[in-house]
Formats: C-alpha cells, structure tokens, sequence
C-alpha cells in the first residue's frame, strides 16, 4: 500500500512539474475579467505617473521595476534577483553596488536587459525632460549634475557591465540603500527600450507601439469603450520549458470597461453581474458601499496648484487665506473615501528609518475646518479682496464636485471662480496604418504652466517623503534648465514657486544622505514651511476603495499603488466565457 502511495505521489509530482500546476482548463488560455479598474488615462508614459492616481494604477500592472512596493511601502524584489556591494579599490573610488536581473522578456519576446534601466534613467537626466521623478536618481554619481546641465548624460553612474548586471555608483561614501531600493519601485524608474520610444512621440498613446516587462500587456486601446490589458506570455516565463501559461499570471485578459456610461451606470452594469470589480464608486453610492468595499489609506493627496506668478496669487498670504476658507472636513464628507489633509504627506509615508508615520510625527499643519474670518483678514491684509480666475480639473466626478465646492467658498470670499474641466482631445494621425491618438488636455495645461489653480491627485512617488518635497526646490523640481539661456537658468516647480529659505532646507535635507533620522528632520521643518508659504493647497487624503464579486473573485492582492492581480482566479470561468460566445453570436 504504501508502494502504491509513493508511486501516486511521484506521478503527481511528474505532471505538476510538466504542466507547472496551471489552472487553465483545457483548450483555453484562462479567463477573461470584465472590470472597472479605474479613470480613464491617455498616455501610459511612465514619467507622467506622478500626477494622476489613474496612471499609477494601470501602469504598475504593465511595467515593473528593479523592486516593487508592498501595500505597506516596504519593498521587495522585482526585477532585481540580487545585488552585492562592491568595496572601492581606493578611498577615490564611490560606493558601488551591483545588481543581477532576473530573467524576463519584453512582451515582444526580446529579453530585458541592463541597458533599458539605464536608456530609462538617462531619459529621466536629461535636462529637457521635465520629470519630477529626476530627484530620486540624485544618489547616484554626477545625476543631479546632468540635470542641472553641468555634466553628459553618458557620465551617469549607472552602467550594463554585462547584458544581465546593472551597476550603480553613487555620488556619496555612503548611501540609504533601503530608501533607495524603495525609491526604485517607483512606476516613473521602470525599464523602457530605447527603440520603441525612440520611433515615435507617440509611442505611449498607442498599443501597437508600446512594449512592456510587467505582468500584463496593453493589447487594446479604445477611448471611451475599453481598455485591454493581456496577460504577457512572456513574464518570467521559460518559454523554452513546459512552464504552463499561467505560471505566474492567472488570469488570461482584463477587459476595463467605459463605453458602459458615467460611473453610476458602471454601478448598475456591476450590479447585473457584467462586471466583476469596481476600483470606482460614484458619489452617490459611496455611503451605502461603505461597508462592503475594502478602503485602505492611499499614497495620494488631492491638491491644488497655484499659478504663482499669476499676480493674484503671488503673495502667500492670498493663498493661505484661500486655504484657511475651506473646510477639509466637509469636502471629506462630500468624497466619502477621504480623510482632512493636515499637510502634504499623507500617512502612507514613511518617517525616519523607513519605519513609523511621517505625518502622525510630522502631526497637523494645517487645520480641517474653515475660518473665514481669519481668511478675510489675510486677504485685506495683503490688499486683495476680489478678482476672477479658473480651477482647472479633469473632467472626473469627484474632481469637478471638489472644485464645485471650493469654487462656491472662494466666491464667498469676493472672488469669480470658473471651474475648467478638461477632457481629452482626438488627435488625428497622419502616419500609414496608424490610429488616431488622444491629447491630455489636462496634462498639456499642467505641464506648460497653462493654469491659475489646478487639481491634481499628488501621488507619492516613493514611501519617503523626500520624493514628494524635494520637487518643490528648484535644483530638485526635474524641470531641468533653460539650455538656451547664457547661464543655463534652472527651471523652478512648474506651480513657480522658488524659495531660497526651502530650498535651503531640501538641501539640507538631501546633505543627510544615510543619516535618516536628520533628514527627515529636515524634512518635517520643509513641510510646514512650504504650508506657510502655501504654493500648494492639500485638500484631502485619498483612500482607495474597490469592491469586487467574491463569488466569482479571489486572489486580488492590494500593493502601494493598487492592486496585483497576478494571482488574480475567477471560479467557473469557462461557463461565463461560453455564456457571453453566446450573447456576442445571437447579436451577430
């Protein structure tokens, strides 16, 4: 009997190891999710991530860096198979480390090599390239110089010293390596092959042009119907093997509906079981979801931008006292997954050491209620009490009931405020064989200054507050310089704002280098002095709230920026592939 035993086990063992254990059924490569995974998104670079929570989402489901971020921002490895430190030679030569890929391919099938983090790190120096993620690469030897334009890109400690083996020289003897791997989990320092993004300037508006390293691909983009993201065949995957398809991805395609309406009406769709997730409620159902969804703090702050060189808004005291008029509390309220914002950081950062919460020990900066009173008085004070500008914001349900609300304060306060939704624009091609494309219009406005107050989802680029600060120095902002000016004028923070008592901080605070607890020292004291200056207005902590059919759903896991659906099952799901063959046949 036990022979017989032994004998069933090792067959059991042979077949797991020759199929790789998969769950597809036979004849069929898996199931086919429809979902509402979040807002719609029109370019899935992955530099622009920072602006809008939307990105991050969909963009760290399709690329993937040297390391990723638990849902607690501690980091693991991604990309990265190991890394070793390399003692200097001499007391001339930096702290080195060098790091062994694992092996992945594009989903084109070509391998990732070194060569992309390094073609993606230098695209990000570049001095005319405007990215606000350039300060996370500052550790590394002569980065911030590139940026500043008093160096070559090609003199970046960062080099391919073999086709799998990535090596990083940084500018100090020593270095946070645990900050630093964290900050390489940012979506924005992911791969990218340089002939994919060399070929075209639209190469991530299109599905045609784009490759990716992440679990999934994006296979399909219809503005305003769907969007469909594949599982790639190829991640991690030994294709050469008897590895099963879903080895490390289960599900075959996630099919992002928005052809089914505006959001209440992707509610009914998810209700009559056409969807099977939801990553966005609607306003109006959010009270009576509140119970079922899984709500979670989010590395987001909803903020608002001032133009400070539109002259109503130069003097911080006009801004101070347009923030002293809301009441953080009611629009909380008025978003149902929010809390207050009480400063910039929200509570998914980290404080010194990669350990406890930088806002509970950076505590309230600001208040949550309104004071109108002390509001007018600032405003007389500074000698402005009336004036007429616009809130620009995507066109999104909760950004226009945000703006809607503090429009409707500050008109209170004497002012004429128009709220500027902006939603994107057909771009016609001219290219053979070529779809249309899509502008941001929001983005283009962000991106040339093009605004008086603008609404943005202020995305922690790292679990280090340092990466969400320093952007506010100028040498820090990732603006880069003016390469045709005589004295290559630094660009300042796209909002205007250059302060040489904050920048002097931010300095300090980067001076640090490994010594967490005086650079988050440094930090905190930046913080509230940008709240005292108030180039920016936090509004809200965003929560990130979803429901799904645990019915039908399991194995949705919950990371830093949204969700990983790799292990991702969906029970039956033959039978509601063959249910839907059915409908797509009686309709054609």
């Amino acid at each position: 009997m036990k022979r017989v035993l032994s004998f069933v086990l090792c067959v059991v063992m042979v077949v797991c190891t020759f199929a790789s254990c998969s769950t597809l059924e036979e004849g069929d490569r898996g199931a086919i999710v429809t979902m509402y995974l979040t807002d719609e998104i029109y370019d899935y670079d992955p530099i622009l991530a920072y602006t809008d929570a939307a990105a991050a989402k969909i963009l760290s489901l399709v690329y993937e860096g040297l390391t990723r971020l638990d849902k607690d921002g501690n980091w693991e490895k991604a990309m990265m198979d190991s890394y070793k430190v390399i003692e200097p030679d001499s007391e001339e030569d930096g702290y080195r480390i060098q790091i062994n890929l694992r092996s992945n391919k594009w989903s084109d099938g070509l391998a990732v090599q070194a060569n992309d983090f390094v073609y993606a790190w230098k695209r990000i120096l570049e001095p005319t390239t405007a990215c606000e993620a350039a300060s996370l690469l500052y550790d590394i030897k002569n980065a911030r110089q590139i940026k500043m334009g008093d160096a070559s890109v090609d003199d970046l400690g960062v080099y391919a010293v073999e086709t799998y083996v990535l090596e990083i020289e940084f500018a100090e003897k020593e270095v946070d390596l645990d900050a630093f791997f964290r900050a390489c989990a940012s979506v924005a320092l992911v791969p990218l092959r340089s002939d994919k993004v060399d070929s075209s300037d639209r190469w991530s508006k299109r599905a045609s042009s784009m490759v990716c390293n992440g679990p999934f691909v994006v296979r399909g983009i219809d503005v305003g119907e769907e969007l469909r993201l594949e599982r790639s065949s190829y991640y991690y995957r030994d294709t050469e093997s008897n590895q099963a398809l879903d080895k490390y991805v289960i599900p075959y395609r996630l099919v992002v509906k928005y052809g089914y309406g505006d959001k209440e009406a992707q509610l009914e769709h998810y209700n009559s079981d056409d969807l099977f997730y939801m990553g966005e409620l609607p306003l109006s159902a959010r009270e009576d979801y509140a119970s079922e969804a899984i709500i979670s703090d989010s590395p987001v702050t909803h903020t608002y931008f001032f133009n400070t060189e539109n002259e109503l808004f130069a003097d911080a005291r006009v801004r101070r006292a347009l923030s002293m008029a809301i009441d953080r509390e009611a629009l909380a309220e008025l978003v149902v997954y929010a809390d207050p914002a009480t400063g910039l950081i929200p509570h998914t950062v980290f404080d010194a050491d990669g350990k406890g919460d930088f806002r509970e020990e950076g505590g309230d900066i600001l208040a949550t209620t309104a004071d109108l009173s002390q509001a007018q008085s600032l405003l007389r004070e500074a000698g402005v009490t009336r004036g007429s500008f616009s809130i620009t914001v995507r066109d999104t349900e909760v950004d226009l009931a945000i703006a809607e609300y503090v429009a409707n304060v500050w008109e209170e306060l004497g002012f004429t405020v128009r709220v500027e939704s902006l939603a994107p624009e057909l771009e016609p091609t001219e290219e053979a064989n070529q779809s249309d494309t899509y502008k941001d219009l929001f983005m283009e406005a962000y991106e040339a200054g093009d605004f008086d107050v603008i609404a943005l989802d202020y995305q922690m680029l790292s679990s280090d507050a340092f990466s969400a600060l320093a952007p506010f120095a100028a040498q820090f902002s990732g603006n880069g310089v003016d390469m045709e000016s005589p004295d290559y004028d630094v660009f300042s923070h796209i909002t205007g704002y250059n302060s040489e008592d904050y920048s002097a901080v931010i300095e300090e605070a980067y001076a640090a280098g490994s010594d967490s607890s005086a650079k988050t020292e440094k930090l905190h004291e930046a913080e509230a002095l940008l709240m005292e200056d108030m180039p920016v207005m936090p509004l809200l902590f965003l929560q990130d709230a979803y429901i799904y059919k645990d019915d039908v759903l399991s194995g949705i896991k919950d990371t830093y920026w949204g969700r990983d659906f790799r292990r991702m099952k969906m029970h039956d799901y033959m039978e509601y592939k063959e249910s839907i063959e059915a409908a797509e046949s009686a309709e054609g």
